[in-house]
Parts: C-alpha cells; structure tokens; sequence
C-alpha cells in the first residue's frame, strides 16, 4: 500500500503533490507556484498578496449564500529535519513516504505533514463540487515555522470571511482555543584560537539519536537536549583530562528539539583511555537518566579522519582557548533549556518553556539560539531576563527578536459551539477542548482581523519536526467527514 491508495482520496492525492514540491521555510517559491497551478486548474480564484500568502476562494453553494463566510488556514511551509546519514536536499528533493500499518512516514526526514495535511484538506475542500458549504477561502501562509512571517504580513481587508478553522493542530479528537507567544534569542561572541599542542590526537566525538521533536508541543515530554548532554561531557573532558576544544555544532532549528550534536577535539594521546572513560561514565548516566524519554542515545568518539578528496584547512585546526572554551560549556549547561513553568489556568499545559536550539562554535564564533514560548507575556519576557543575565555573566552578548503574543482563549465563541456539538452528535464524545503550548498563527491574524471567530483543529501528527514525524491514517477520514459536517452546520 502507498500514499496513493489511502481514503480520503482528494485530501491524500493533494498531500502527495505537496509531498513532490520543496518547501522549506523560507524558501516557499516552488510550493506557491504550484498551488497557483492547482488552483487555475480546477477554476478556483486564487492569488498572492504583496507579501506572499496564497489566498483561495470559492462562492458558497447553492441556498448556502446567506451562511458565514469561512476561512481554512494552513501554513506551506514545512521543517526540514533529516537524520545524519539520510542524503537529501530540501530545496530540490521531494519528500519520500511510505505506509507502516496505520501510520504515513516518511524515509529518513520530516514528513511535512505539519502542515502539509492542514492545506491538503482545504485544498479537498475547495475543490469538492458534491458538499455543501457558504463562502470559502484557504489561506496558506508562509514562513509559519520560522518566524510566523507570512501571517504577521496579513494586511486587514483581504479576506472577506468571518471565521478562521486553522488545520494546524495535531491531535483529532481536539479543538484548541488558545496558543503560546514566542519570542527568539541569539547569543554571540568572538574568541581566540590556538594551535594544535604537541603530543595531542584528533578525534571526533558526537551524541547521536536523541529523540528530538516540537520544541513547544513536546517540550513537556522532557526529553534531553542533545546540546546541553554535548557539553556536559566537553566540559568534564576539558577540566579533567587536558582535552582541546576545536569546534561544536548542534541543533538545526529552533523549533526542533536538537536531536545531535558534533565536536572536534584534541585528545592528550597518553589520555585517550581516560577520556573514553569519562565519556562512557557520563553517557551512562545520560542513558539512565532518559531511559524512557531517548532509548536510542548513543555517542561516537574516534580518531578524525578527513573525508575523500578532503584536504586539511589550516584555519580549522585551531582550537578554542582554554578559558574560554570552558566558559562556554558552563554557560550551555546553565542556560534555561525546557519546561519553565506548568500553567496554573489550564492542568497539565505547559506555560513557559525554552529551547536551546542551536550551537555553534566554528572559526571564532560562537553562537548560541534559543526559541522562548509562554502563554504568559510577563514570564516570557522574565525568562527573557534570566537568559539575558546568565550571558552577561559570561560576558556574551545576546539579542532579542521576532517577539509575538499568545492567542488568549474565547470561550463564548460560536464556532467552539458548533464544532463542539457537531462532534459530540457525529462521534457519541464530547471533543477536547485545550488552549496548545505552540505557536499557531492564529493570534497573528487576529491583529488583522480581530473579530474573527477562530478555532483550530486537524488530525493525528506524532512527533513533529523530527524526522520521526509520522501521520495517523485513520484520522485524516475522520477529520475529512467531521469538517464537512462543520462548513454545513456554521
């Protein structure tokens, strides 16, 4: 069995095309241009605002003129995650799926169905000519994954409809009525180098296959941050057995969770045993300590060998001065990384996280990227304060930016009403109804548009932005035959 033989077929067919098209954030050119195409095809008014966002819209059928207008919002761009040793280039490459019982994966990357299946069913939905429904748009956004800038662009006027269904949600069975705020940081600083001492060995070391994943919707799985256990080991390596700090690099974005992180270091060659010791110790307890949450951990610690046809750059073999490279273990260590703060409104939600995203040191200069998200402005911008201060207590500069608020929950809205009933009378339950410690775009879009009634909703997704990403087939159906019930009912 294959994508292609999946139910519903509309909403699979459109999900394999968008599976065919590169999308990465920021770079949505290809993926805009097609669903232009797709829309010219079958007659449906589409276009582009000035800023990118691709807006669909298709009258309401007969004797449904007089319904409200409805707004489907999805976002096109997807995470470009992949495992070390899968080849693949997300500006080029399509995204290659396969079906493992009940679940839609994805072979080595990110499935993209955070929010690939989102725009599919709004595509369905547009194009379907036996549903009935009043005035349709799809609004697909860019640049959702890493700065929300498609729908911080949204000009007021645009769209002519009164309620907004944002299919980005990743549990069927749920609405979710409030969302988290965001806001990035970005550490750097400048640091000298020196060269390779004498008697001392080169060799790779790397914390490999941590589960990663959402940086918002599972940070409260407490999963380890392949950073952070990096520099826990550097660090004892580096005060215990006179070890050099070349480079490090882990995370790729900073919504994902890192799930690896890659050093280069010189090794005392009379210390290589001792090294190996430390790092076996620390691992272990590593393993122990997320037994549950990352069984796959595993390190790698071998001599450096350099790739065919590499030829060594003098100016990568400097290493990290030793005062300095210890600083920056501490600093890592100690950063906020995780659940802050649990919310005290809604059980069980998580209020105010951080996610140590993203380390780099290379050639001079470290970075260090953070994702902040909470519910609450005041305790983001007080975790904002404690990052800050820890920075500057290590002498680092840090900046602040693409700051957004939270979506505050509405729980008199109309469409909660009609979506809550129409579920409770399809399914025989009550659906859950849950505000998401993630940044859906949806209180964006409110500064725009702030009498818009606005809800969210979608199928099963585990573990996005990973590339264990995978889909619940059964619940793409059922979200299918609910939202057709639902843009009949409104």
């Amino acid at each position: 069995m294959t994508i292609k033989d999946l139910q519903p077929s509309n909403v699979w067919e459109n999900f394999y095309q968008l599976t065919r098209v590169p999308r990465p954030s920021k770079h949505e050119e290809k993926v805009r241009e097609f669903l232009l195409h797709w829309a010219k095809e079958r007659n449906i008014e589409a276009f582009t605002d000035k800023t990118g966002n691709v807006i669909m819209r298709v009258p309401a059928t007969p004797g449904y003129e007089n319904k409200k207008g409805i707004v489907l919002q999805g976002h096109m761009d997807m995470v470009p995650q992949k495992n070390a040793d899968t080849v693949h280039d997300f500006e080029n490459d399509p995204i290659e799926t396969y079906v493992d019982g009940d679940w839609l994966k994805a072979k080595g990357t990110t499935l993209g169905a955070d929010n690939g299946l989102g725009l599919a069913l709004g595509m369905a939905m547009l194009e379907s000519k036996d549903i009935q429904h009043g005035p349709l748009e799809l609004l697909a956004t860019y640049d959702e994954e890493t700065g929300m800038t498609g729908a911080m662009a949204l000009e007021p006027g645009i769209l002519k409809g009164e309620i907004l269904i944002n299919l980005d949600s990743e549990e069927e069975g749920e609405l979710c009525i409030g969302c988290a705020g965001g806001l990035d940081a970005t550490a750097h600083h400048k640091y000298e180098r020196k060269p390779m001492p004498d008697n001392h060995l080169c060799y790779s070391f790397a914390v490999k296959g941590f589960s990663g994943g959402h940086s918002g919707i599972e940070i409260n799985k407490c999963r380890a941050n392949a950073n952070k256990v990096a520099a826990r080991i550097i660090y004892a390596l580096l005060t215990e057995a006179d070890v050099k700090l070349l480079d490090m690099e882990g995370g790729t974005l900073r919504n994902a969770i890192p799930r690896e992180c890659f050093t280069t270091l010189y090794v005392p060659a009379n210390r290589v045993e001792q090294a190996k010791a430390i790092i076996d110790t620390i691992f272990a307890q590593v393993k122990n300590e997320y037994l549950v949450t990352d069984p796959n951990c595993h390190y790698l610690f071998e001599p450096y060998t350099c790739s065919e046809n590499e030829t060594c750059d003098p100016d990568e073999c400097l290493y990290v001065e030793e005062s300095t490279a210890i600083r920056y273990m501490q600093t890592i260590i100690a950063c906020p990384d995780g659940v802050e703060r649990m919310s005290d409104q809604m059980p069980g939600l998580v209020e105010t996280s951080n996610n140590m995203a993203i380390v780099t040191i290379y050639k001079g200069d470290f970075y260090v990227k953070c994702l902040m998200r909470s519910s609450v402005d005041s305790a983001k911008d007080l975790l904002a304060l404690k990052i800050r201060s820890l920075f500057a207590l290590a002498n680092i500069d840090i900046e602040f930016d693409g700051g957004y608020s939270g979506w505050a929950p509405n729980a008199d809205s109309e469409i909660l009403r009609i979506m809550k009933q129409t579920y409770t009378d399809m399914f025989g339950k009550e659906p859950h109804v849950m505000a998401v410690h993630a940044g859906l775009e949806c209180g964006i879009l409110s500064g725009a548009y702030p009498n818009w009634d606005m809800i969210s909703c979608g199928p099963t997704l585990v573990s996005p932005h990973s590339p264990d990403e995978r889909c619940y087939i059964p619940s793409v159906q059922k979200v299918w035959n609910y939202l057709l019930e639902v843009v009949k009912n409104v």
